[in-house]
């Protein structure tokens, strides 16, 4: 480190600093290719290079919409050479939501893989920010239907890898990663380049990462979970990774096996999904040794560690904050969050006093270091203020905190139900759905009665080849919750509507209320005993 190292706490330095040191190591496997630490550092370059080369500079935005691949990595650290601002965007975006986001972050340069070309076409009228398009076309096919200045991907790359060197701060912003925007408008979370290295920091100490690791990936690069919380602690740790194209759990374990991955970073329904499917002899027979996850449920926590021969390592993450809460492999609790790292806490209940031991509330955070998490709500200064209310972050997520001082989910704000003057979380609903052998995975929503209140509305979807009838579902569910949480409306669907990133869509479901598919229990005369 230089100084106080806060000139080596940047994107790209880091990279910098680990191709030095472990040039031909492997870091990357990817289908049938890997790639070295020099590779990656390399190829960085001469994607600085070429985009300097049509006038990327410092602090300009840059918008991706590619899937995974090693090129998205070599955008993600070549962006960072040149101090431009990297601008992921979901692949699933179209139409209003993606041009809202192409113009809110006054990006100019859009890299777009050949698949989505059509949605960029689109929309080309409403985005007169973006002066040009680079184009990732293996087929080399035809664009005629684009206006604007168009760069192939080829003529961008194929350079010396010589690039002009401009000074990049530690509080730079680094990227723009945007929100779910299901209470309003995607918010658009600026990060400063020290966010991404304290997040690989944070992660690489909880895990306990070691150059004989490999980083199992299958969450897309658009995301800031694979970046923050999968490559950039496995640099820091000098270990490799393995990047798959999406999650798939019929060949999650296939390529665990491939690459001998020895950790994986999930989200949302995945650690349930994997749980659910038929036991096998040799489950345990694999090299992950952890799952760095969230959302557990308690019930299934150590039986998921026995019968796959691992160790399970709960967090809670958000976007704008990071990591603030987290277990280690020394030091966790099943179906805890953790404890604070690295931070402030504090849980607040509705009228803003102080949440007890075992008593829900909001959580609050403050960071205890410098550009460590959001610089604010790109261009939306009053969201930035909301969320900063009396100096503390507002995280719009319930908590209970219990006398050892550990931490537990209990809903985000926004989901949660309140029913005959109850609360109702809608976490422990699906945890007790979820946990008849039948089903693969719920989400329980809010829908409006006659009477004014919510009623408890489950969507869920069933595993292949098993049959679940609403009386059987109501019969499990009082053996399992309390009345007044047992839900009203069954709805049993194919699949749940997610983002890329596994997380069910609830104002999806919630939009569409009551349908001509959905079970009524009061409807069909079923009497909840109490």
């Amino acid at each position: 480190m230089s100084d106080d190292g806060r000139s080596d706490r940047v994107v790209h330095k880091v990279l910098e600093r680990q191709a030095r040191k472990y040039g031909d190591r492997t870091f990357l496997y990817f289908k049938d290719d890997k790639f070295s630490y020099r590779d990656l550092d390399g190829a960085a370059s001469r994607v600085a290079s070429g985009l300097q080369k049509i006038g990327v500079s410092k602090g300009d935005k840059v918008a991706i919409m590619m899937p995974n691949s090693p090129e998205f990595l070599f955008l993600w650290f070549g962006i960072s050479k040149v101090g431009a601002v990297e601008v992921p965007i979901n692949l699933a975006h179209k139409g209003d939501v993606l041009t809202y986001m192409l113009d809110q972050s006054d990006s100019s340069l859009l890299v777009v893989h050949c698949d989505y070309l059509d949605r960029i076409e689109a929309i080309q009228k409403d985005i007169p920010k973006i002066r040009q398009v680079v184009l990732f076309d293996p087929q080399a096919g035809s664009h005629a239907g684009l206006t604007k200045p168009v760069v192939q991907w080829p003529d961008v790359v194929n350079n010396d890898g010589a690039y002009r060197e401009g000074e990049v701060l530690w509080s730079d912003p680094s990227c723009i990663l945007y929100t779910s925007g299901t209470t309003g408008p995607s918010k658009g979370v600026m990060l400063p380049h020290n966010y991404t290295v304290f997040m690989g920091e944070i992660v690489w100490e909880a895990a306990e990462y070691t150059e004989d690791d490999c980083l199992y990936n299958a969450l897309p690069l658009f995301h800031g979970n694979a970046q923050q919380l999968s490559f950039m602690p496995a640099l820091l740790s000098g270990a490799r990774t393995a990047l798959a194209e999406r999650f798939s759990a019929s060949r999650f374990w296939h390529d665990v096996k491939r690459y001998g991955c020895t950790e994986f970073n999930s989200l949302g329904s995945i650690v349930p999904i994997l749980f659910k499917a038929d036991p096998k002899p040799d489950d345990a027979d694999n090299p992950l040794r952890l799952m760095v996850c969230a959302a557990t449920p308690k019930d299934i926590f150590r039986p998921f560690e026995e019968r796959f021969g691992l160790s399970l390592v709960e967090i809670y993450g958000m976007t704008e904050f990071g990591l603030p809460l987290m277990n280690n492999l020394r030091d966790r609790k099943p179906g805890s969050c953790g404890r604070p790292r690295r931070c402030a806490v504090k849980l607040l209940d509705d009228n803003e006093a102080i949440a007890g031991p075992n008593t829900v509330g909001e959580l609050l955070v403050r960071p205890d270091g410098d550009y460590c998490m959001l610089l604010e709500y790109y261009n939306m200064p009053e969201k930035t203020v909301e969320a900063w209310r009396n100096l503390w972050f507002h995280s719009g997520d319930y908590f209970i905190c219990d006398e050892e001082g550990y931490y537990f989910f209990v809903d985000r704000k926004k989901d949660a139900l309140r029913r005959r003057g109850e609360n109702i979380s809608s976490y422990e609903v699906e945890k007790s759905i979820n946990a008849h052998p039948a089903v693969l995975e719920s989400a329980a929503v809010a829908v409006k009665s006659s009477m004014g209140e919510d009623e408890v509305m489950v969507c869920l979807v069933l595993r292949p080849d098993f049959s679940l009838s609403p009386e059987e579902l109501m019969a499990h569910c009082e053996k399992r919750m309390a009345y007044f949480m047992i839900p009203r409306y069954l709805r049993f669907m194919k699949a749940l509507p997610k983002t890329p990133t596994e997380r069910v869509q609830k104002h999806v479901l919630r939009s569409e209320g009551v349908t001509e598919d959905t079970w009524d229990r009061e409807a069909a005369g079923y009497e909840v005993k109490r």
